[in-house]
């Protein structure tokens, strides 16, 4: 059972987090406890598990005599994440795929339809994180979401570094609706081909051609 004190630290943590995913907090920005703490109105133990939470998301580093900053945003990370994307996503893909029910592939369409009808970076990318999360729900294995929803941040702050960089207009989630009609009528092995694929769309983005 949470106390209070764990549930202030993770309210912390997601609203600095999302700051940062976002780009709102730049690289190198510093977090002092005592604004933080300020700001929330909350002592400074919760302000240092939810740095802890941070640190774990690769979101914060802890520089010796510098304090808590801001995580360089490092592309050559690109990689990395979308190959653990890929293997982790897929995988409950499949683990999920005996438990999917009308109610959670409605879920799914749900995303999509948020997702088309974006204004702003913020609304299209929130919607592709309730996609990406209601696919994998079902699996039931929280190690393993929990893993997934650490890669998902990782991969949103790319988004939205690569947006600022290139601009961002309204577009179409046809990757998604590919996904989803295979796992509609139950081809799983098709829609984690597909997903594969999509998921390897972010590094071909932000990687130069070699």
């Amino acid at each position: 059972m949470m106390n209070e004190s764990t549930t202030i630290a993770r309210r912390i943590a997601w609203q600095i987090g999302e700051r940062i995913v976002s780009g709102k907090l730049q690289p190198g920005a510093p977090l002092r406890q005592d604004h933080v703490a300020r700001e929330f109105s909350s002592s400074h133990v919760p302000v240092r598990e939810a740095f802890r939470q941070l640190e774990a998301q690769y979101l914060v580093v802890a520089m010796p005599r510098r304090g808590v900053r801001v995580a360089p945003l490092d592309m050559k990370l690109v990689r990395e994440i979308a190959e653990m994307r890929e293997a982790l996503e897929v995988l409950a893909v499949r683990n999920a795929a005996s438990h999917l029910t009308p109610a959670h592939l409605a879920r799914i369409e749900l995303a999509i339809l948020e997702g088309e009808n974006s204004l702003t970076i913020e609304d299209f990318e929130l919607a592709n994180r309730t996609f990406h999360r209601a696919l994998v729900a079902p699996c039931a294995m929280p190690r393993l979401l929990a893993s997934l929803d650490g890669l998902q941040l990782a991969n949103s702050r790319l988004v939205f570094a690569m947006a600022r960089s290139a601009g961002w207009r309204p577009r179409s989630n046809q990757d998604h609706r590919l996904i989803l009609e295979p796992l509609q009528s139950r081809n799983v092995e098709q829609a984690c081909n597909l997903l594969a694929r999509h998921i390897q769309t972010i590094e071909r983005l932000a990687l130069p051609a070699s």
